[in-house]
């Protein structure tokens, strides 16, 4: 009698802690993914203003999580951004910065994200992360640069953007075309390091990307992962999938975004369907701004003055959705200052992973303003264009040291006494206050020498 008792004692605690959540440290861990588009201007989402561009599901982001309007990146071009957001470093730090006449690496840099840098994907293999890069890596196509070497186990997409394969005879202009021939183009597919095929549909990969990052999700729901989703799009040239192609009201260009915002919904509902929604951190924002010489196939910076290749606002201050039901308050407008940099910081905050001791991070754990547990741990932003600071914000306050169109004829113009904005006053940067307010320029004097007081650039690696 008593056995019996015991084994049914037994058999139903065995029951109840079956039926209860899981409790190791993995179980708890949150998934973590960041989905990059390259080239989107700050104007260029619903959510943002566009008034024709169609875009439900970063707007459902938004409203289901916190949108910002004071987020900014590490460069204001492609490959220091990129380098920028994955180390939490400044990308002078790592010799990734570049400078005027070569801005972003080629197919003729000699070097890459040195392997000494500690990534995002790096650091959370130490807490048994599942991590895949999908889409454009632009941070070196030598072997030893590649994803698979900075903690990423698989990588599936382009080495660098999609205009540095052009196929022999190529139009003059053709990446700026309206009705860009595929064609013209010779680029090559990666998987892993080895390529998968060339030339590469490029109409396809928005779709086939997004079919790579929804198995990934997938076949990884029963442990932590990081999946790092850097787009293609809307870079140029642009290229939308059949579904897409002639549907927006703003022309190719519309039809490219809106593709991406079907991406977005796409990994957003695997999750919600994977039951892993509430356990997963999703971030969303541009590399850097929209290319505006490029006319009707770039993109809008909004009532931001400037864009890609810039240190003005339109340059540098990217629209960014955080998303993590039941942690994220729903429908959050964040004002406050924070950097692509300070996704390093947060997500190895999120995964109990220490920062590196031995280097200099420039980014801030996000967590707390993220949760609605306390302000911003930013209170500036150097605004780098290739090795030189150009311009610096500490609060309310910017200061233009050296101001450049981006892209153009021009050349750039230094600035003593520097340029004076009061941003939240004068978002679009017409009025100089300079001569009203010595005493902040002082200031902003002073927080960029300090600054330069501790710099130690890295191995140029362009």
């Amino acid at each position: 009698m008593r056995g019996n008792i015991l084994n049914l004692l037994l058999t139903g605690m065995a029951a109840i802690l079956a039926a209860l959540p899981a409790s190791s440290p993995a179980a708890q861990l949150p998934n973590l993914i960041i989905i990059l588009a390259d080239d989107l201007g700050y104007g260029d989402l619903g959510c943002y203003g566009h008034p024709s561009i169609r875009t439900p599901n970063l707007d459902r982001m938004a409203a289901e999580g916190m949108r910002f309007t004071d987020f900014y990146v590490g460069a204001c071009v492609c490959t220091p951004s990129r380098a920028a957001l994955l180390t939490g470093r400044l990308p002078i730090r790592s010799g990734m910065s570049g400078d005027l006449q070569h801005r972003v690496q080629s197919r003729k840099s000699p070097g890459g994200l040195p392997p000494e840098e500690i990534t995002i994907a790096h650091a959370l293999k130490e807490k048994g992360y599942a991590t895949f890069c999908v889409g454009k890596w632009h941070l070196g196509h030598y072997r030893q640069n590649l994803p698979l070497c900075h903690g990423f186990d698989a990588f599936y997409g382009l080495r660098w953007s999609n205009d540095m394969e052009p196929a022999r005879g190529i139009p003059k202009g053709a990446s700026s075309s309206l009705n860009p021939n595929p064609e013209w183009w010779s680029c090559t597919l990666m998987r892993n390091n080895q390529p998968l095929e060339q030339p590469t549909d490029l109409s396809t990969l928005t779709r086939r990307y997004t079919e790579k990052a929804v198995r990934f999700i997938q076949q990884n729901r029963e442990k932590p992962f990081f999946l790092y989703f850097a787009h293609t799009y809307p870079h140029i040239p642009l290229f939308a999938s059949k579904a897409f192609q002639k549907t927006s009201p703003r022309g190719l260009y519309g039809d490219v975004v809106e593709e991406l915002d079907w991406s977005v919904g796409r990994v957003l509902e695997t999750l919600r369907q994977q039951k892993l929604d509430q356990q997963t951190f999703v971030f969303f924002t541009s590399d850097n701004g929209p290319w505006l010489i490029k006319e009707l196939v770039g993109g809008c910076a909004g009532h931001l003055q400037g864009g890609k290749g810039s240190t003005w606002e339109g340059g540098m201050r990217e629209p960014a959705i955080a998303w993590w039901p039941g942690r994220i308050k729903a429908g959050t407008v964040n004002r406050e200052l924070a950097c692509s940099m300070d996704l390093f910081n947060t997500c190895l905050a999120l995964a109990g992973v220490p920062l590196p001791a031995d280097r200099i991070i420039d980014g801030v754990d996000m967590t707390p303003m993220l949760l609605g547990q306390g302000p911003s741990q930013r209170n500036h932003v150097i605004y780098y264009n290739g090795d030189e600071v150009y311009a610096l914000r500490k609060g309310a306050y910017k200061a233009h040291f050296t101001t450049y169109s981006g892209y153009g004829e021009d050349t750039p113009e230094r600035h003593d006494p520097p340029l004076l904005f009061h941003l939240p006053n004068d978002p679009g940067e017409r009025f100089n206050v300079a001569a009203d307010h010595p005493e902040i320029i002082a200031d902003l004097r002073q927080e960029l020498e300090k600054h330069r007081a501790g710099l130690v650039p890295g191995k140029r690696q362009y």
